[in-house]
């Protein structure tokens, strides 16, 4: 998995990294964004993009955020809360537009305010 988003996004969503991305493979969960690691080409252009640096690759990923590298992962190769089929590659985010649903691990943050 090239690169992943991390707590900081959970929120916030910003989407300046959606803007950045050449294979569209930024995905909009309820709260969260997730990026598609089967889609990822690991061009690093989402990076500086996000504005609370929630961004970063996988093998670089900060400690504290190290639960996100998997989950990241789950979000497209397991069925979502509410979704009976997972997402897999679904060829885009622009194609597929808003989720609505995120892994347990990012639903049970609690809601910033």
């Amino acid at each position: 998995m090239p690169y992943v988003i991390a707590e900081p996004c959970i929120d916030i969503m910003d989407r300046s990294c959606m803007e950045e991305c050449p294979v569209d493979c930024i995905y909009e969960g309820e709260r969260k964004l997730y990026i598609n690691p089967m889609e990822c080409i690991d061009c690093g252009a989402c990076e500086p993009a996000c504005p609370v640096e929630a961004i970063s690759q996988d093998r670089n990923v900060a400690s504290e955020h190290e639960a996100f590298v998997e989950d990241n992962r789950r979000f497209f190769t397991e069925a979502l809360p509410g979704r009976d089929d997972v997402l897999g590659q679904p060829g885009g985010s622009m194609v597929l537009g808003t989720v609505g649903a995120d892994t347990e691990l990012v639903a049970a943050y609690e809601p910033r305010g």
